[in-house]
């Protein structure tokens, strides 16, 4: 499938989305409201004015592919998709094999070891999380090539804020992780009787030093979920 096709219109509107079954049943409407047909409009023109776009088309839903909505445990918000060559495919703060490590990442990386003493991973690809139950979700799925946000007030934001709220009404005892600003405001309205929220600054180098180090999200997150009767992620990526 190339990224043209996720745009068609047999794609994006909801007819023929690329989509993991659980998430579609729930998103199939969404699909059909004006917002997300005038979302398709817009990336069809970008990619009409020979725009590069990021990540690939058929992995802009790669977050929901690959963590399906009974098993989330836990949510971490990101803003928008790394708009560097090969860095974006669809996870938030996650880049592909064999890709550099953006100064956000290595931070997260920084947290983990000093929270669960798990050495820095060579890689930042983050898919063993996603399939463990870690939904990397960004607010805005796509994003052109060397333009941070360019795709910001499009029509995303209120999708995926459509899937925060459905985690939160339909689900119990998840960890929503918010760093930033951003995050936080993305999610203020998590219910904190049913979930645990965990709140820091960005792990951007801008932020990090605000109290992002030290905040120990994965220790709580373990042992919030471990509470509730379910199993601990396992944040190694390399064993």
């Amino acid at each position: 499938m190339t990224t043209r096709d996720i745009v068609s219109d047999a794609k994006i509107d909801g007819a023929g989305i690329k989509l993991e079954e659980s998430w579609k049943n729930l998103l199939l409407d969404e699909f059909k409201k004006p917002y997300m047909l005038q979302l398709k409009q817009f990336l069809s023109e970008e990619y009409r004015q020979g725009k590069v776009i990021y990540p690939k088309g058929n992995e802009y839903f790669a977050a929901l592919d690959f963590t399906q909505f009974e098993q989330v445990k836990i949510v971490i918000l990101g803003q928008d998709p790394y708009h560097g060559p090969g860095q974006a495919h669809g996870l938030c703060f996650s880049v592909r094999e064999g890709i550099a490590q953006p100064p956000s990442l290595i931070n997260i990386f920084k947290e983990l070891e000093r929270d669960l003493g798990v050495p820095r991973s060579k890689t930042g690809y983050l898919v063993p999380w996603a399939k463990q139950g870690v939904l990397l979700l960004n607010a805005v799925l796509t994003v052109e090539q060397n333009l941070a946000a360019s795709h910001g007030n499009r029509g995303w934001e209120r999708f995926t804020d459509q899937i925060v709220a459905l985690l939160n009404e339909k689900r119990e005892h998840l960890v929503f992780i918010l760093w930033g600003s951003y995050a936080q405001e993305k999610g203020q309205f998590i219910d904190t009787k049913k979930h645990l929220v965990l709140k820091a600054p960005h792990p951007s180098p801008l932020s990090a030093s605000r109290g992002f180090f030290g905040s120990r999200p994965f220790s709580q997150a373990n042992a919030y979920l471990e509470s509730k009767g379910f199993s601990a992620i396992d944040w190694r990526l390399e064993h």
